[in-house]
């Protein structure tokens, strides 16, 4: 098994400077690392950016890497299958981590309820407030198929209550704005739950919750860690066990779950996100993430 890093633009043979400490525990471990050229992979030339990693016949593969769009993705997966190389999920299971429309049918239940609306140009605001509509005076939240703008919480983020059609239209538009070219996929509402406080977020004002990163490989918790660097609390390792049947429903082999304490009990599900993609917190020990990935691994 070979982890694929990004590399550094400036001097490609090296991991890039947010890998670094990954590539570096890693490497202590004996692990044999790859790396890719990001620029060129988004720019559509995957053969290019794979050309530094060693050909093999059936060598399985995980990216530790930036955030890509599935399509990009499959190009990936393709251009490495091509050099006998087979990252750990395959295009279809990377969508379905990546994207809430793919994950969300899984867990409705024990996530917050969702709609969402495709968008492929302008936002017809018309159809925004029909989709609300089940969501009545209640509070939402905002994001893309992917991330938020939850720094940008009172702007481009909360919506104190659905039925505002002034309020909704004024953080759409800046949600759109604010995202531009990086949008992706269209327009989700969430149903906004009280969860278990944490504080708020030194710089951005938002409000902190006691949230956990979990992440997962072939249905069994690795690695259960305290999502806010800005906060102090425990991280929750009991949860990781607790959830173990709701993350075998979710159709891949590396996934994170990001999970929150309710502000009366109980936990619920904010996001799910394709394990190759998804950070880990500065706190996290790097060697230890990799101890247990490895171990995985075989």
């Amino acid at each position: 098994m070979v982890l694929l890093f990004c590399s550094d633009p400036l001097v490609p043979r090296q991991p890039d400077g947010a890998f670094a400490s990954e590539a570096d525990a890693a490497r202590g471990l004996g692990l044999d690392i790859g790396l890719i050229d990001f620029e060129a992979l988004v720019a559509g030339d995957s053969r290019a950016a794979v050309r530094r990693v060693p050909e093999a016949q059936g060598q399985g593969a995980v990216y530790r890497g930036w955030m890509l769009r599935p399509s990009v993705y499959a190009d990936l997966h393709g251009a490495l299958a091509a050099r006998g190389v087979r990252l750990v999920n395959d295009p279809d299971a990377y969508a379905h981590g990546h994207h809430l429309p793919g994950w969300y049918p899984a867990l409705e239940g024990h996530t917050p309820r969702s709609v969402w609306l495709p968008v492929n140009g302008d936002v017809a605001m018309d159809d925004v407030m029909s989709l609300l509509r089940p969501f009545g005076d209640g509070p939402v939240l905002l994001k893309d198929f992917v991330k938020s703008r939850k720094h940008e919480w009172a702007e481009a983020c909360f919506i104190p209550a659905a039925s505002d059609r002034a309020a909704v239209e004024r953080v759409v538009r800046r949600f759109v704005e604010l995202q531009g070219s990086d949008l992706e996929g269209g327009l989700v509402f969430r149903e906004f739950v009280e969860l278990a406080p944490a504080g708020r977020h030194p710089k951005s004002g938002m409000p902190l919750a006691r949230e956990h990163r979990i992440f997962f490989f072939d249905g069994e918790p690795i690695a259960s860690l305290r999502y806010w660097d800005e906060a102090e609390y425990e991280a929750e390792t009991a949860a990781a066990a607790a959830l173990r049947a709701l993350a075998a429903r979710v159709k891949s082999r590396f996934f994170t779950l990001d999970v929150a304490e309710l502000l009366h009990g109980g936990w619920t599900v904010i996001e799910v996100g394709d394990g190759q993609v998804s950070g880990l917190p500065d706190h996290a020990d790097r060697r230890v993430f990799y101890q247990a990935l490895a171990a995985r691994l075989g």
